[in-house]
């Protein structure tokens, strides 16, 4: 714990944004330091999720109870999704609550990230950006990631089509991993994630999109392109030389969806309430949040070994438990128990999927590294699917612009 008034937070994103808010409001002097020239300017109007399947309660009333307004930000809430099966069956979890919420990341007014600053600044937090500041003069860092992992390509389009939800499992379209598609209010984002590195992994999105194309009525209309990686690492403590480590620079991540939103927003106001005195960090983290990350990383481990015939008994199994008990969020929610099978299958996941590395700030991490591409990653492109790649490229005559390219995976 720091005594001091004077705070600095590294990173003006949802986790070092919801740490400066409580420290303000507890009187603090709050300093954020952020290299980008906006909070959100890193996703470009992407489409990200806040799920409810890790807790009993919903992040909406956690946040109510630590004083964070999400009134002060556009979400729409969702109970059904389209699971899209490896052979192309569409069936549809669901739930009598909310499975989770969608918003906007970005720098437009409605943004999460621009409801955040708000709060922020409304704190009476200092918010420098375009600046850099060394971890070592920080007492909490919430930078972002500075290694690839896994990487994702969307693609941002109009269209007429409903709101809707569309969750692919398919290891062709996104090895390793899945392809969604969002849609709110004729805004839509086709996106597809790659756990395994590949060479021209933009024609993995144009391969995606046609495929949302042929099953989906969109009328799509491209308006740009968008990205982001996301580097996955456990690192031996949260607390390093008096430092708070919180969000992904802390490595509270999902490894299995990515979904990273909620473990940010509720690091960034444990490590606050530390320095506060009102908690232990390192204690809170491993009770809280680390075994939800330790289940995701052993879920990855199991999803990197099985194709779209281990996918496809995943979606048997989820719609079976639905039919069995009523509830498509029970599957979700049990995937992230900590049980007997997944505690013994963790020593295997540290030795097989995580290599240990010192960081630049002296930390001892075990982090996943971007896994090389399989052989049927090898494949020739479909004619509809090169279409979309010439259509893309007259978009961007146009004016059409793209946020993250394959060089920056």
């Amino acid at each position: 714990m720091c005594v001091g008034d004077e705070v600095h937070v590294l990173g003006a994103g949802l986790s070092g944004l919801a740490a400066a808010i409580i420290l303000a409001r507890s009187g603090k002097d709050v300093h954020v330091h952020e290299i980008r020239e906006d909070s959100g300017a890193r996703f470009d109007g992407d489409f990200q999720g806040i799920e409810n399947w890790t807790s009993d309660s919903d992040f909406f009333d956690e946040m109510d109870e630590w004083g964070l307004d999400h009134n002060e930000f556009k979400s729409d809430s969702f109970d059904v999704i389209d699971l899209i099966h490896p052979d192309d069956e569409i069936t549809n979890p669901r739930t009598d609550g909310v499975a989770f919420r969608v918003v906007e990341r970005g720098t437009a007014d409605h943004t999460i990230d621009q409801g955040f600053k708000r709060m922020a600044l409304a704190a009476g937090v200092n918010i420098h950006y375009k600046t850099k500041k060394a971890a070592e003069q920080c007492d909490i860092v919430a930078a972002g990631p500075k290694e690839s992992s896994a990487v994702a390509f969307g693609e941002i389009f109009e269209t007429d089509h409903r709101n809707i939800v569309a969750f692919q499992l398919n290891d062709k379209l996104a090895p390793g991993a899945y392809s969604y598609m969002i849609i709110i209010d004729g805004v839509g984002l086709i996106c597809t994630c790659l756990w395994r590195k590949q060479r021209g992994s933009g024609r993995f999105l144009n391969e995606t999109i046609s495929w949302y194309e042929q099953n989906y009525v969109l009328n799509r209309r491209p308006i740009k392109r968008v990205g982001g990686k996301g580097d996955f690492g456990l690192p031996r403590k949260y607390v390093h030389e008096g430092r708070f480590y919180v969000g992904e620079a802390g490595g509270l991540q999902d490894f299995m969806w990515g979904f990273g939103m909620r473990y940010a927003i509720t690091s960034g106001v444990l490590a606050a309430k530390a320095h506060l005195g009102e908690c232990d960090y390192e204690r809170e983290v491993r009770k809280r949040l680390v075994p939800l990350v330790e289940a995701s990383a052993i879920n990855r481990f199991l999803m990197n070994r099985v194709g779209n015939r281990g996918f496809k008994m995943v979606a048997n199994y989820w719609m079976r438990d639905q039919r069995r008990c009523g509830d498509g969020l029970r599957f979700m929610s049990w995937l992230y128990k900590p049980g007997i099978i997944r505690r013994g299958l963790w020593p295997f996941v540290r030795l097989g999927m995580l290599r240990k590395k010192k960081l630049k700030d002296g930390r001892d991490v075990r982090r996943m590294p971007f896994r090389p591409s399989k052989a049927r990653d090898n494949w020739e492109p479909s004619e509809r699917a090169s279409e979309i790649a010439e259509e893309w490229k007259n978009t961007q005559r146009s004016g059409g612009k793209t946020s993250f390219s394959e060089s920056e995976a």
